[in-house]
């Protein structure tokens, strides 16, 4: 590499080394505080490589009968007896083990799911640590959370979480199920399991009780053997819509409570009296961020037809200086796509836009040839009925579309079956007002987006999930009030 690279725009590698800590070649299930062995394995692979990380343990029936059990035992004999400023000792002392061992964690996270190590670093560990640090804090404080209410845990609680923030959505839903006084059995994906194993090390090294928190790997015959199973008292589940109405299907009738955080199809909406360029670095991150792999993801973007030319302008230009490629180097923008699957998803829908008219415009440059890659990508000319306006891609890919009015932009952002997110953008803080109480979202963002904060509930509405997590709202979903 010579100086001129620097002078066009290039940058030295900077690639975060990995040779602090190890990956184990095989893991097993964590199972009432011990590794359990099953009698099945699964690869997970290094999606900007293909090459095989480890191998995993996969849970069937009796392994999940095994976790619900011991899950049990410590609910009724440990966990839900101890005081709760007990509790949630456990809970800080988990958070600051968390931050010491960040680097580790943020380098896995990044290996096993393709993310760039500069949002596994400074995102997604410090947020993980965060919700540790904030339950904690709620553990002995539930009666002033809710008051009036008598404040009791619920029992054994089965959590299957996603591929696209495998470390935060295990913090998300371990933490305020813990400082309610519940056990928990956890599944994560398949594709992403190894971030959650190295917490169950991190359990260990606090001294959790056994069987509080038990870890099971597996693909989806094993969430659906736990989200089933009779001694569960709740189901938490992160994942896609289809999944959460199955899940929703199998537990009616059966007393168990349950949130569900599902998918997404966002509106960003742009207003001609906005901040452009902050409004363009809005957009960049709204969509871009973990490779489009985010439920609510501001995958539509809505711009007012006066400044339609300007903002599409200065947005290629900025995605002209994204950096595709290496996730391990700090200087990647966009890494892998964490599956050949979801490549091949993401694909078929971007075909489909070209197919049905719009029109697909890349940055220039290549990607690397090994691994799963996808170039960040914008569509224009889009049309209400088309599907990559209508279902959700789970990849770096915006459609926009432009409008007249506030009201128009209104119908147009609302008219989706989701109702995650959105975002809006403009210098009048009456519009911000009119905006974010006529989206039909669980969470609006204003001159900004993709903030996230453990204090702040996050859910959706209509295909996007029922129930909130984070906050006190997320707090009530794991309790049993009554009056």
């Amino acid at each position: 590499m010579s100086a001129n690279d620097f002078l066009s725009g290039g940058f030295a590698p900077a690639p975060e080394s990995a040779d602090h800590f190890k990956i184990k070649k095989n893991y097993d299930l964590y199972i009432g505080g011990k590794w359990v062995k099953a009698a099945k394995r699964f690869k997970t692979t290094n999606p900007a490589t293909g090459e095989v990380i480890s191998q995993v343990a996969l849970a069937e029936k009796k392994e999940v009968n095994l976790a619900v059990k011991a899950a049990r035992k410590a609910y009724d004999e440990t966990w839900s007896k101890m005081p709760a400023a007990e509790r949630g000792k456990y809970l800080f002392r988990i958070a600051r083990l968390l931050q010491e061992r960040a680097r580790e964690f943020a380098v896995t996270e990044t290996i096993d799911g393709g993310k760039p190590i500069r949002e596994s670093r400074d995102v997604d560990v410090p947020l993980a640590a965060a919700h540790f640090f904030y339950h904690a804090g709620w553990a002995d404080k539930l009666d002033y959370a809710f008051p009036g209410a008598k404040v009791a845990p619920l029992g054994v609680v089965a959590q299957v979480i996603p591929w696209n923030f495998p470390l935060l959505m295990a913090a998300w839903k371990i933490a305020p199920a813990l400082a309610c006084g519940n056990t928990v059995v956890l599944k994560p994906a398949e594709t992403t399991p190894l971030t959650a194993l190295k917490l169950a090390e991190l359990f260990d090294d606090a001294g959790l009780p056994p069987g509080v928190v038990n870890i099971i790997t597996g693909a989806g015959e094993t969430g659906q053997a736990l989200v089933e199973h009779p001694d569960v008292n709740k189901v938490a589940f992160t994942g896609s819509t289809a999944v959460g109405k199955a899940i929703r299907r199998s537990v009616a009738g059966t007393g168990k409570k349950f949130t569900l955080e599902l998918g997404g199809k966002a509106a960003n909406i742009v207003f001609e009296d906005a901040p452009i360029n902050e409004a363009v670095e809005g957009i960049v991150n709204g969509i871009f961020f973990n490779q489009g792999h985010v439920c609510c993801a501001g995958s539509r973007l809505f711009v007012q037809e006066s400044i339609a030319v300007k903002v599409i302008k200065k947005l290629q230009k900025r995605m002209e200086t994204l950096v595709v490629g290496n996730p391990l180097d700090k200087n990647t923008d966009i890494g892998a796509i964490n599956s050949v699957e979801q490549l091949e998803r993401i694909k078929t829908l971007v075909k489909a836009g070209q197919d049905e008219g719009a029109c697909l415009w890349q940055p220039s440059g290549g990607v690397p040839r090994k691994g799963n890659w996808f170039k960040p990508t914008l569509f224009t000319e889009c049309a209400q009925s088309h599907r990559i306006v209508q279902e959700e891609i789970f990849g770096p890919v915006l459609a926009i579309q432009t409008f007249r009015t506030p009201q128009e932009a209104l119908t147009k952002a609302n008219n989706t079956p989701y109702g995650l997110s959105g975002g809006v953008w403009t210098d009048k803080g009456s519009k911000i007002f009119k905006m974010t109480t006529g989206l039909n979202a669980g969470v609006v963002w204003a001159n900004t987006f993709n903030k996230f904060d453990p204090t702040s509930p996050f859910g959706g509405f209509k295909e996007s999930g029922i129930g909130r997590e984070g906050g006190v709202h997320g707090l009530s979903a794991y309790c049993d009030l009554k009056i």
